[in-house]
C-alpha cells in the first residue's frame, strides 16, 4: 500500500509585473522566456504525478521544483524561490528518495542563505547529508549525491564564517569525489566531478575571506572541464570573485569578460556579480575592458 498523496499544491506565483518600477542596476535582469517557460514545467509534472501516483513521478515532480527553485534564487526572486523549495521538499518526501531531498535541500539551503538564515540552511543540508549517506553509497549517483552535499555544507559553512567546519567538509568532499569520473554520466541528479569540487574550494576560500587560497585552489581549473555554459560561466565569475577580494580589477575583469563570452547571463542576472560590474564602472572605469563588460551585460 502507498501512503496517501497530498493534493498537488498551487503553483506560486512565478511570472513577473509586465513594467516593473525602475530599480538600481544591481538588480538582477529578468529573462522573461525562461520564467515564463516555469510554470508549464510544473503544471506538467503535477499531471504527470496525478497520473501515475508512483514514488518515481513525485521525485519527478520534487526536481522539477528544484529547477524552479534554482532558477529563482539566480535570478534574485528568493521569496518565490523560498517557497518554491518548500514544495521541492514536500515532495521529495513524498517520493521517498533521499537523492531527490537533497537535491531540494540544496536550494533551499540556498535561498536561506540570501536571506541570512544560514544556521537553518546547515541544519538542512545537514539532514540531507545524512539521510544520503544512510544509502550505504553503493552507487555512482549516491556518492556524486554525497559529494555534492559535502560540498554545498561546506560552502554553507564558510558564509556562516564556520572556518574549521567549511574547511574539514570540503576536504571530506575532495575525498568523496576522488573516484569520481572527469565526466559526469549523462543524466546524473548530482553531475559532480572533481574539478566541480575544486570549484567549491575556490567559493569556500573567498567565502571565508582568504582570496590567495582561492585562487590556488583554482589555479588548475580552466573551461574544459565543465560541460555546461552555467557550470564554464560559474568558474569565470568564482575566480572573479577571489581577484576582487584580493582588490586586483584588471584580473577580475579578464575572468567576467570570459563569463560574459560564455553566457552573459551569468553576469547579467546574478546580484553579487553585477554588484561587482557597477563597483567596476564606478571605481575603476579606466581598467581595459571595464567599457566592454558593461556594455556586454547591459
Amino acid at each position: 500500500m502507498h501512503p496517501p498523496r497530498p493534493p498537488p499544491a498551487p503553483l506560486p506565483t512565478l511570472s513577473t509585473p509586465a513594467s516593473p518600477p525602475p530599480a538600481p542596476s544591481s538588480t538582477p535582469r529578468l529573462t522573461p522566456p525562461l520564467l515564463q517557460t516555469l510554470p508549464g514545467l510544473l503544471a506538467d509534472a503535477h499531471h504527470a504525478a496525478a497520473l501515475g501516483r508512483q514514488n518515481l513521478d513525485y521525485a519527478r515532480l520534487s526536481s522539477a521544483y528544484t529547477l524552479a527553485a534554482q532558477t529563482l534564487n539566480k535570478l534574485g526572486h528568493y521569496k518565490p524561490s523560498r517557497l518554491t523549495a518548500d514544495r521541492a521538499a514536500l515532495y521529495a518526501d513524498v517520493s521517498g528518495s533521499p537523492l531527490a531531498a537533497a537535491a531540494a535541500a540544496r536550494e533551499l539551503a540556498a535561498v536561506l542563505r540570501h536571506q541570512g538564515q544560514e544556521v537553518a540552511a546547515q541544519q538542512h543540508i545537514e539532514a540531507a547529508v545524512s539521510r544520503v549517506e544512510a544509502t550505504g553509497l553503493t552507487t555512482g549517483a549516491q556518492a556524486s549525491a554525497f559529494a555534492q552535499m559535502l560540498c554545498s555544507s561546506a560552502y554553507t559553512a564558510a558564509v556562516a564564517q564556520d572556518r574549521d567546519q567549511a574547511l574539514a567538509l570540503i576536504k571530506e568532499a575532495a575525498r568523496a569525489a576522488r573516484d569520481l569520473p572527469a565526466v559526469a554520466p549523462v543524466g546524473r541528479l548530482f553531475p559532480i566531478t572533481p574539478a566541480a569540487v575544486d570549484l567549491y574550494a575556490v567559493s569556500v576560500h573567498w567565502a571565508l575571506g582568504d582570496a590567495g587560497t582561492a585562487l590556488e585552489a583554482g589555479r588548475n581549473l580552466h573551461a574544459d572541464q565543465f560541460p555546461t555554459i552555467e557550470r564554464k560561466g560559474r568558474m569565470h565569475t568564482d575566480l572573479a570573485r577571489a581577484w576582487w577580494q584580493r582588490a586586483k580589477p584588471e584580473q577580475t575583469v579578464t575572468e567576467l569578460l570570459a563569463a560574459a563570452r560564455v553566457s552573459a547571463a551569468e553576469v547579467r542576472n546574478r546580484p553579487a556579480i553585477r554588484e561587482i560590474v557597477d563597483a567596476l564602472h564606478a571605481k575603476h572605469a579606466h581598467v581595459s575592458g571595464v567599457r566592454e563588460l558593461v556594455a556586454a551585460t547591459a
